[in-house]
């Protein structure tokens, strides 16, 4: 499979052809239906899944049962490493978003896998980096700006990983809704719903049910704090 299919950051995109080809005679190719449970929060399984034509939420559920959306996972992406790696409980549970194509790949596999291919574990090392720097970066935005910004934040990191371009402006590419996207930065539905209003009405996005198009996207980083040049922390 070419190199280019993989989203740039993605554990596929690290790897090199050999590997990705040497993975995937390891697993076992599955198909599931939207909002099929991959992984359950507190769960003992250790099985990886490589989501090779798939879009999944990741969420956590506190004692008290307030949950929360706390990421994306794209095709190319992998999901259950962690407890693959250190066989503890499930620390999410992660859901399909529509009909997903994944790899299932048990977790002693995947240990051999990596332990065995040393460019593997740095493409996983990278990953998890990744995902440190997404959580670091949120609880920043959250101790240091008000939730419109904080939301405007999160939408110019949505666009810059999984956007599409539409007819009038950049879709962030992924099914959230007000509440979830809201839960990305720590705020109440009510509050993401004002500041969505906020943005709305200065222009720069245009609400859906499930979807926000960014329509100014210069304007969006301004307002997100964020220098024009940069890539927002990714």
């Amino acid at each position: 499979m070419a190199h280019n299919r993989w989203p740039t950051g993605t554990f596929m995109h690290r790897l090199s052809d050999d590997l990705r080809s040497e993975l995937f005679e390891l697993g076992t190719l599955r198909t599931f239906p939207p909002g099929h449970i991959l992984i359950s929060q507190g769960d003992r399984g250790t099985s990886v899944w490589l989501l090779l034509d798939a879009l999944v939420k990741v969420t956590g559920t506190v004692e008290n049962g307030v949950e929360s959306t706390l990421a994306i996972r794209v095709s190319g992406d992998i999901v259950g490493d962690m407890s693959a790696m250190d066989g503890s409980p499930r620390s999410a549970t992660v859901a399909t978003c529509g009909r997903a194509v994944c790899q299932q790949i048990k977790g002693p596999v995947f240990r051999s896998f990596v332990a065995r291919r040393p460019a593997a574990a740095l493409a996983l090392a990278l990953v998890v980096a990744d995902r440190l720097r997404w959580a670091n970066q949120r609880r920043l935005d959250f101790a240091g700006y008000e939730t419109k910004i904080c939301l405007a934040r999160v939408l110019i990191a949505l666009i810059s990983r999984h956007g599409r371009t539409t007819n009038d402006g950049v879709s962030i590419g992924v099914p959230l809704t007000r509440a979830e996207l809201g839960m990305l930065v720590g705020a109440k539905e009510i509050t993401a719903q004002k500041a969505l209003r906020e943005l709305a009405a200065e222009g720069l996005i245009r609400r859906g049910r499930r979807d926000v198009i960014v329509k100014n996207p210069v304007e969006l980083i301004k307002i997100a704090d964020l220098p024009l040049l940069a890539k927002p922390y990714l």
